[in-house]
């Protein structure tokens, strides 16, 4: 049996993927996003890093994807993203609205009783998120949903 070095391996395979996929047509209506640098963790994509291109689905399964550059806009990368690599939803996550340590303005809403107090957050959040807690006052901790304003609602438990 005949023995490749490495690199030699890497150049046959990714030739025999370049053959596999030369029969593959583009998906006329299907689009994938990319980057066109790389993103860092914890970095906000714009628009301006990402654009649209052509969907080729070989043998393998992408999962899910972002096929829409504006879905993507404002969100923030998890991991590095490298440039031309299709975006899969889980390498970005939506932006926090709420800051660790950073005070916020809790609401208690229950029918003609509302209270409005402010409290330290435990935890970062983005809108829909339930984060914990610290009232400034008192120095209890609770729990509250994170709103799209960046205020926190709390609900009777």
């Amino acid at each position: 049996m005949r023995r490749f070095s490495r690199s030699r391996l890497r150049l046959l395979a990714a030739a025999a993927i370049a053959l596999a996929c030369a029969g593959v047509p583009a998906l006329a209506d299907e689009f994938a996003v990319v980057t066109n640098r790389v993103v860092y963790p914890g970095e906000i994509i714009t628009m301006t890093m990402v654009e649209e291109v052509p969907l080729v689905r070989g043998n393998r399964n992408l999962g899910p994807i972002y096929q829409q550059a504006g879905l993507i806009d404002g969100k923030v990368a998890r991991r590095t993203i490298l440039p031309g690599r299709i975006i899969p939803e889980n390498a970005v996550r939506p932006a926090y609205l709420v800051q660790v340590g950073q005070p916020v303005q809790v609401i208690y809403n229950d029918g003609g009783l509302v209270i409005n107090a402010t409290a330290v957050p435990l935890e970062a959040g983005a809108a829909g998120d339930v984060i914990t807690l610290r009232n400034i006052d008192s120095g209890r901790t609770f729990s509250g949903t994170v709103m799209s304003d960046g205020t926190v609602r709390v609900s009777a438990s």
